[in-house]
């Protein structure tokens, strides 16, 4: 549903009193923009904000761009603002996406809005919230280990993480440049393959996205019957999956196997290795991409009494404690005397995962596996960063390999939300999609008690 621009104002007033609690947005933008023309004129979406908007500030969750007001708009922002969507906020994350459930933010964390006492997930956790809330309908988020799966299974709604390259990272504020990917998150997804329709394509503004044209709405409804998917049983040897999510997941078999689909149990030995491999990659493209930051260009500057001390002062001083740790790390796995032990072996691991992540896609349509072990944990729950990194380990090898993958909102955990994920051979999106859209509809009738 679109809105006319003298009931846009209305629409960003009442987010503002809907979010006192939640916390999902950094900045509600008071005058949104409402575009003359586009096939969805009017309708609210809400933005990351490590995604460039021209003329709204895009902090990155971080003191150190807390009053960046950028000049232009990223590629995936200008296709919006042409299709007629309005951008009407820039949502809370983890500082500079990096963590698990918007507790590193250096403003605030978001609250779950099913539960306001537990994390949305993270890193798109504001745009998760901000879904969920009824605030907006659509939303973008950034997924580089899963940060949009992930706070999507938290709260209960669809989170996409396209192909890689399939989607402009143009004026995405760099994490890990080989794998991170915009996607939308919705609570249909009809409407995720709308936006996906909007902001797909080639970009001569980003080398690494490909000429490949997909039809995400034409073949949305046509069902699974006749699938051959591929259920990785490996999920129940990780010891800290819930019982809650190992038992949604048989679950989550028998529904598609009722829809038509043939489901056979896949090993993928190499999962395990997921997280130790992206903990290793992704900070070392961290190190590289945030030495940018520097006090001299843009964003905040501590002066010293010589350059390097500024550097170090505005460093210091912008950086949480999370961005630190991973800049460290990195650097230190990139230098001369640990590249071969580490940043090169874990290349070498991340190849084998892909190549047993390919190999099965060339048997099955698709694969599934839960989104997350867990269910939402409570705001401060957890201490140790490295329990966090761990709710990562299914999410984590759709970007290693650079594959298209979904969370499916299914099941519950008391009357917490879990999620599973649908995960599909590279610039198969809309089968990704349509498999998503079939489980949708079937959950949706079992629920409103019409099957």
């Amino acid at each position: 549903m679109g809105y006319k621009k003298d009931q846009i104002k209305d629409f960003a007033e009442e987010i503002k009193e809907k979010d006192k609690d939640i916390k999902a947005f950094i900045t509600i933008v008071d005058d949104p923009e409402v575009p003359e023309s586009g096939e969805y004129k009017g309708v609210p979406i809400a933005i990351k904000d490590n995604i460039i908007t021209e003329g709204i500030k895009t902090t990155c969750a971080s003191k150190i761009l807390e009053n960046y007001i950028p000049p232009f708009d990223a590629t995936v922002v200008k296709k919006l603002k042409e299709a007629g969507f309005v951008i009407i906020g820039k949502t809370n994350l983890d500082e500079f996406a990096m963590g698990s459930s918007t507790e590193r933010s250096a403003f605030f964390p978001t609250r779950n809005p099913i539960d306001l006492e537990r994390i949305p997930g993270g890193s798109s956790g504001g745009s998760a919230a901000a879904v969920a809330a009824d605030m907006v309908p659509v939303a973008l988020g950034s997924d580089t280990g899963g940060s949009i799966r992930q706070p999507s299974a938290f709260t209960g709604i669809y989170g996409f993480k396209p192909t890689y390259g399939l989607v402009s990272r143009y004026g995405l504020v760099a994490f890990a440049s080989s794998l991170d990917q915009i996607g939308p998150m919705a609570k249909t997804v009809d409407d995720i393959a709308k936006v996906m329709s909007v902001i797909a394509g080639k970009d001569e503004m980003d080398s690494t996205t490909v000429d490949v044209n997909i039809d995400f709405l034409k073949d949305l409804n046509k069902g699974i019957k006749g699938m051959k998917i591929g259920a990785i049983k490996t999920v129940f040897d990780e010891q800290g999956l819930h019982e809650d999510v190992a038992n949604a997941f048989e679950e989550f078999v028998k529904v598609i196997e009722e829809l038509g689909a043939e489901v056979e149990w896949v090993d993928v030995p190499s999962i395990k290795y997921s997280v130790a491999v992206y903990y290793i990659i992704a900070p070392s493209e961290v190190s590289s991409n945030l030495s940018r930051f520097d006090g001299v260009r843009y964003g905040l500057r501590i002066k010293g009494e010589n350059i390097k001390e500024m550097y170090m002062k505005t460093r210091n001083a912008g950086f949480g404690e999370e961005v630190k740790r991973r800049i460290l790390l990195g650097t230190f796995t990139l230098s001369a005397t640990y590249y071969e032990a580490y940043f090169s072996k874990a290349q070498k691991v991340r190849r084998k995962i892909s190549d047993e992540l390919y190999n099965s896609l060339k048997e099955f349509d698709a694969l599934i596996l839960p989104t997350v072990p867990t269910p939402a944990p409570k705001i401060g729950e957890i201490k140790d960063p490295l329990t966090y990194y761990l709710m990562d380990i299914f999410t984590i090898p759709a970007n290693l390999a650079g594959l298209p993958a979904i969370n499916v909102p299914f099941g519950k955990s008391g009357n917490l939300p879990l999620g599973m994920q649908i995960m599909g051979r590279r610039f198969e999106d809309a089968k990704v999609l349509r498999i998503a859209k079939a489980i949708q509809e079937s959950t949706t009738k079992n629920k409103d008690g019409k099957t």
